[in-house]
């Protein structure tokens, strides 16, 4: 361990002493931390669980993009799920006299 004369030191340098120790215990801290997560893991993946399951955190799933109700006449690569607002060449389409039905993909 590293002895310090911590009465010759300068209060800048007590001051960065002081930031580098609290990096330190901080650093230390979330190590020791994502070890046990880890043993824990391996522990509930050997009985058949997922830490989640054990502890009761409900995991997030993702949806699935919503698929594409609406086709521009033109442009086949522009699309619309019908959800959200309106896209501009949907709303001129409706104007110019096409209905929903004709820009419905299918």
């Amino acid at each position: 361990m590293a002895d310090f004369n911590l009465e010759a030191m300068s209060l800048k340098e007590l001051r960065q002493l002081q930031k580098d120790l609290a990096e330190a215990i901080s650093t230390h801290e979330d190590r020791h931390k994502a070890e046990a997560r880890a043993k824990l893991e391996a522990i509930a993946k050997e009985m058949g669980y997922s830490l989640a399951e054990l502890i009761g955190i409900e995991v997030k799933t993702t949806r699935a993009p919503a698929v594409a109700k609406y086709r521009h006449p033109e442009n086949a690569a522009l699309t619309w799920s019908g959800r959200g607002r309106k896209p501009q060449w949907f709303v001129e389409a409706v104007e110019a006299g096409k209905t929903a039905g004709e820009l419905a993909v299918g």
